[in-house]
């Protein structure tokens, strides 16, 4: 089986997206799927690269709008890739792909991974909708990450009897504790004073939440908040501690690279994804820190983040953009160190048994073959 994989970026471009789809590509080949990757290049080149093993086509970028890259030689590279492939997985939102696909892609059967609604840009989104309807009608299957997120999106709904749930999965292997992370993790608890420590893992982006975060500090009691990660609102987000005099209690670390994000996790007692909207559709770094057996808080946002973290299971939910909840709740773990090891294992477990990598991959080839012998032209 061939398989032509759609997106704007790619692996080394940092995102849950990119590395999800690195992952995947690399997973597929290893079954034997010939999966292929066409994305848009940082620059204004075409570039041929095979990265982990997988063909990559990066198509030079022309202009960016919003957080979309346009690159005019997307639209002639998508039907030479797609001659050659049986399926071609989009992975939505990117309008770009969709309209290329729709125009030019051979009339070869695609699927969509639907990751996100789009949320914030409501001119776009209303521009985007017809699309978006288009391209889910045409498709063969959509898979989606979480029951919720199906039922909460109005597009999904429409179209629920051609969604499957197809967990996104993470390499165990690459969160096991090692003795280098735990002496680097021990550096880093003796760095904050022994403190009780807790992290934030992503991009510093609107929806995310972190201003909610620090503003929470305010009623924590004894402990360290670390932030990995960097974006567009560092800068505000860095001047809200300030303001809120919190800069000793707050430590910004900015982008890590992999292994100093996973020591952050094994020397932390609390991760907490805080977002805001629905942008946040499930929330990969819980699975990333439910790895590590780290209890997680998060925001109940009708999506797949309560899907993921069980409130009282693995960790905690609550309501979004509220300080004092998420306070409290900060504060009722560091209270009750059996219950966050208890929380800490049952996340671990939850993660092996069902968010773990060859389940994804196993999943996504059913997904493939169930596409294929479904598909009707239209």
């Amino acid at each position: 089986m061939r398989v032509l994989l759609l997106y704007k970026d790619y692996h080394p471009v940092l995102g849950g997206i990119e590395n999800y789809m690195r992952l995947l590509a690399q997973g597929l080949r290893a079954e034997g799927v010939d999966a292929r990757v066409l994305v848009t290049n940082t620059g204004p080149n075409t570039v041929r690269q095979t990265i982990g093993g997988v063909r990559v086509t990066k198509t030079g970028r022309q202009a960016h709008i919003l957080s979309t890259p346009i690159s005019f030689p997307y639209f002639t590279e998508l039907p030479r890739e797609a001659e050659e492939a049986d399926l071609v997985h989009l992975h939505a939102p990117y309008p770009p792909a969709e309209l290329a696909q729709l125009l030019l892609g051979r009339k070869k059967p695609f699927v969509i991974t639907y990751h996100s609604d789009i949320v914030r840009q409501k001119l776009t989104g209303s521009l985007y909708a017809p699309l978006l309807r288009l391209v889910l009608h045409r498709a063969a299957l959509v898979a989606v990450s979480s029951p919720p997120y199906v039922e909460s999106s109005p597009f999904l709904r429409r179209i629920r009897h051609k969604c499957r749930l197809v967990h996104f999965g993470i390499d165990l292997g690459q969160f096991a504790v090692t003795r280098q992370i735990q002496a680097s993790a021990r550096r880093l608890r003796s760095r904050f004073g022994d403190r009780p420590l807790l992290l934030f893992v992503g991009r510093l982006r609107h929806y995310k939440g972190v201003d909610v975060l620090i503003r929470a500090m305010e009623g924590v009691k004894d402990a360290h908040l670390m932030i990995v990660g960097d974006g567009p609102r560092r800068q505000d987000l860095q001047k809200l501690a300030d303001t809120q005099h919190l800069n000793d209690r707050i430590t910004f670390l900015g982008e890590c690279p992999e292994q100093d994000t996973l020591a952050a996790r094994y020397a932390a007692q609390i991760a907490v994804l805080p977002s805001i909207n629905r942008a946040e559709a499930l929330g990969i770094v819980q699975l990333e820190a439910m790895a590590c057996r780290l209890p997680v808080i998060c925001t109940e946002l009708g999506t797949g983040t309560s899907y993921v973290n069980r409130h009282e299971e693995t960790g905690l939910v609550v309501p979004p953009s509220d300080s004092r909840a998420l306070s409290s709740a900060i504060n009722r773990l560091l209270a009750d160190s059996d219950l966050c090891m208890k929380m800490g294992a049952a996340g671990h477990k939850r993660v092996q048994d069902e968010f773990a990598l060859p389940m994804m991959i196993r999943n996504t080839v059913s997904f493939y073959k169930e596409a294929l012998s479904t598909y009707s032209r239209p």
